[in-house]
């Protein structure tokens, strides 16, 4: 039970490090989600953190899927993933799909 509430902690925590570099990434880059997109963000890379912490793999995923996916929108979902430094590289493919969708926000 301590070792659950331990990862609990330690995946909101890393939940909100990261959100926070999102946010920040995203604002120096000139892309501002709406409201709808924060929150589907927000839920995708708390459930990133948890995957950090607990080792969880994501399902397959087809690559194919993200080939309309912008070089711009891969690279920073790809600085993302890359500081949780123990995630698979299909995280950042669907990370990108958020970025890309919120760059049409004008």
């Amino acid at each position: 039970m301590k070792d659950a509430g331990n990862r609990a902690e330690q995946t909101a925590n890393l939940a909100e490090r990261m959100l926070t570099q999102v946010y920040s990434l995203l604002s120096d880059n000139h892309i501002t989600p709406d409201a709808v997109q924060q929150q589907m963000l927000t839920s995708h890379v708390r459930a990133m953190a948890h995957r950090s912490v607990t080792g969880e793999p994501l399902p397959e995923v087809d690559a194919s899927l993200f080939d309309e996916i912008s070089p711009e929108s891969m690279r920073l979902a790809h600085e993302v993933v890359a500081q949780f430094s123990n995630l698979a590289e299909e995280e950042a493919w669907l990370l990108s799909v958020h970025f890309e969708v919120a760059k049409d926000n004008l």
